[in-house]
Formats: structure tokens, sequence, C-alpha cells
């Protein structure tokens, strides 16, 4: 399936991001978002001179919420951004490439710990931002995988990731790295062309791994 989509889409190159901060902005974002809400709120941001550690350390939490506002949720997510600097600070002097080179365990437990963390925020950090070779499951993961009968629509998140890990080993962390942010964005990309919440499987580069019998009408 990976390779079906890799031959129909080819490389994504997915994050959007010119740091490793602004992936990390972007992740507390994208939360219950569309991304296209997101990218007004990173590009009020960079105008604002606040796609930086030190940009978000000296504004004020409340300041913060107006440039974030077209993500939605701007009292949590504000919150969470301040939070996440403020362990950044604390724990690594505020440096993300020292962080990055902690133990992927070590990192995770840490990011789950702060408010506004999930396990999906913490792994497209850990992958996206930091290069930790950790499969994200989203969403349009957990459609793809209940529609062709690989899990249960009620499986945990880890069983999801599970699932994604044995598509992406590689030879090497780096590699391995790499092969999870591409399925990733792959999925990401079936998703919104066709796995959404009415499937439109016609055309679709996965429809032969459909379960017999289960061909959706093209909507």
């Amino acid at each position: 399936m990976y390779a079906a989509l890799l031959s129909a889409y080819g490389t994504r190159k997915w994050w959007p991001a010119d740091t490793a901060f602004e992936v990390v902005l972007g992740a507390f974002l994208t939360q219950a978002t569309a991304w296209r809400s997101v990218e007004r709120s990173i590009a009020n941001l960079r105008q604002a001179g606040l796609l930086t550690v030190q940009g978000i350390r000296r504004i004020s939490e409340e300041a913060l919420r107006q440039p974030i506002r077209p993500s939605g949720f701007v009292v949590r997510k504000a919150a969470s951004i301040k939070s996440f600097v403020q362990f950044l600070d604390d724990r690594y002097a505020g440096s993300l490439d020292r962080m990055a080179q902690q133990p992927t365990a070590e990192l995770r437990a840490q990011l789950l710990a702060l408010p506004g963390v999930g396990p999906e925020t913490a792994d497209a950090i850990l992958l996206y931002a930091l290069g930790h070779p950790v499969f994200v499951v989203d969403e349009y993961l957990r459609r793809v995988v209940t529609r062709h009968q690989l899990l249960p629509a009620n499986a945990r998140y880890a069983e999801l990731q599970a699932l994604g890990d044995g598509a992406i080993a590689g030879a090497t962390r780096e590699e391995t790295a790499r092969h999870a942010n591409e399925l990733h964005a792959l999925i990401v990309e079936v998703g919104k062309r066709h796995c959404g919440v009415a499937p439109r499987c016609q055309g679709c580069p996965l429809q032969p791994y459909l379960p017999a019998g289960d061909l959706k009408p093209l909507y």
C-alpha cells in the first residue's frame, strides 16, 4: 500500500515549514483545525516576528491569542505553546537541537506530560521537528485502516502506530524517520482525495486493496 501511494503521488516533502520550531507551532495549531487555517496563523506569526523561541518567549499568553486566532481554540493553544517554550527553556536551555539528542521514549514521555499534548501532537513534534523515527497516527490513517479491515474501528492509537511501524522500518534511524515522514504524508494525501468522511474509492491508489465486495461509489 505504501508503494502504491508513493507511485501515485510521489514524495510529498511534508511538513511545510522553514524551521523546526515552526513545525512545533504548527503541531499545536493544527489540532482540530484545517491546515489552511493554520497557514493563516503561521503567516500572522511570521509578520509579527513570532516564529522563534525568543518571539514566543517574549509575548504574553494573552497577546499570543490574537495572531493564532484563525486556528481556533486560542485560549488552550496559546497556553500550550507558552508551556512548551517554558519546558524547552527549563529542560534544554531553549534549544531544540539539544532536545533532539535525547532518547525517543524519554522525549515522548516528557511531551505527553505537557498541557495540550496528546499522542498525535507528541509524535508530530518528534518526527517532523526533531527527526525521531516515530509514526504519526491521525484520523486519515484510522479511516484507511478501518475501511481496509486491517484493524477494527475501535483500535487504539498504539495499535495503529504499530501497524504503521511495520511499514517504515529502515536500515538506519534516519531511513526509518524518512519513511515515517513519507508514509504519513501519503496517507494524508489519499485521505484528502479519497478517504474522507464519505469514501470516494473510484480511482484511489488503494482501491485494489479493499476487501472483496467493499468498493464504494464515487461521490
